[in-house]
């Protein structure tokens, strides 16, 4: 009903509900994260993030990493959840996982399925799994987001695999990345305008000009740049999720080596868009 009515104010009356929240994929961070965890966790406030999406704790007790947190001022509002946890039915334990980092999202990244065979039987299943499991996350107070990755832009019909998953998601909502919609042959922007009212999450993830393209879900993390630099229309993306006001946390990932130099002027490019 919230999210009916604020569709309807901007709709109606052109209201801007800009309620986005700018946080880190601590994924970005993977390698730093390896070596030096409260370093690292420092560098992400220093940057002044205070909203991350995780959910691992990356060998520490969650007492010593929670400790940490709270420290540098950060809140896990997102975490992961494997494809094949949620069909097995180990919704306690996403459930408890989620709970014992506060967060309010649970986001799947990826459908196990074999080589490059994705095809509308798995997009089914997975439509099948997600709304099942999105269920008694919703009954926890949990909200589930399927991250695509790409492969779900295949041709079905007379539109796509995702046309498909988004238009029978009646438990679950999506999470954008910016940057597989674009790789996978999709439009960011005309995607979100499509579904207006499904993307609860984005990744802010900019493309270096002239990166090949395909429906694999796989591409070379140096082609992650700057945002505001690569191909993908981040400021078109950006100004329209403000416009909507559903979008609630845009989270900056970067996957490529230099990520701790790209971040800092990512933030800064955003911050020119405000």
């Amino acid at each position: 009903m919230k999210r009916l009515l604020t569709l309807l104010l901007v709709v109606a009356f052109g209201i801007p509900m800009n309620a986005q929240e700018i946080g880190l994929q601590l994924y970005s961070l993977r390698n730093q994260l390896k070596s030096d965890v409260p370093g690292t966790l420092q560098l992400i406030n220093d940057w002044g993030i205070r909203y991350i999406e995780g959910g691992d704790t990356y060998g520490l007790p969650m007492v010593e990493f929670q400790a940490l947190l709270t420290k540098n001022n950060l809140d896990v509002v997102s975490v992961g959840a494997g494809y094949d946890d949620l069909k097995n039915g180990e919704i306690d334990k996403i459930i408890a996982n989620a709970k014992a980092f506060g967060a309010k999202y649970v986001m799947c990244a990826w459908i196990s399925h074999e080589g490059n065979n994705f095809d509308i039987a798995k997009t089914k299943e997975a439509t099948r799994v997600f709304n099942a499991a999105g269920k008694k996350l919703k009954e926890a107070g949990i909200t589930l987001a399927y991250h695509a990755h790409g492969y779900e832009f295949r041709p079905y019909k007379e539109g796509t695999l995702f046309d498909y998953m988004a238009q029978n998601a009646e438990h679950f909502d999506f999470e954008m990345d910016v940057y597989w919609v674009q790789h996978g042959g999709a439009d960011p922007l005309s995607l979100l305008n499509t579904y207006p009212d499904k993307f609860v999450l984005l990744h802010l993830k900019d493309m270096e000009k002239g990166t090949p393209k395909d429906d694999t879900g796989h591409a070379d993390v140096e082609t992650n740049v700057v945002l505001g630099t690569g191909e993908v229309d981040i400021a078109g993306v950006v100004k329209r999720a403000k416009e909507l006001g559903v979008v609630e946390y845009m989270f900056i990932e970067d996957e490529c080596s230099k990520v701790v130099e790209q971040v800092p002027q990512s933030l800064q490019y955003l911050k020119s868009l405000e």
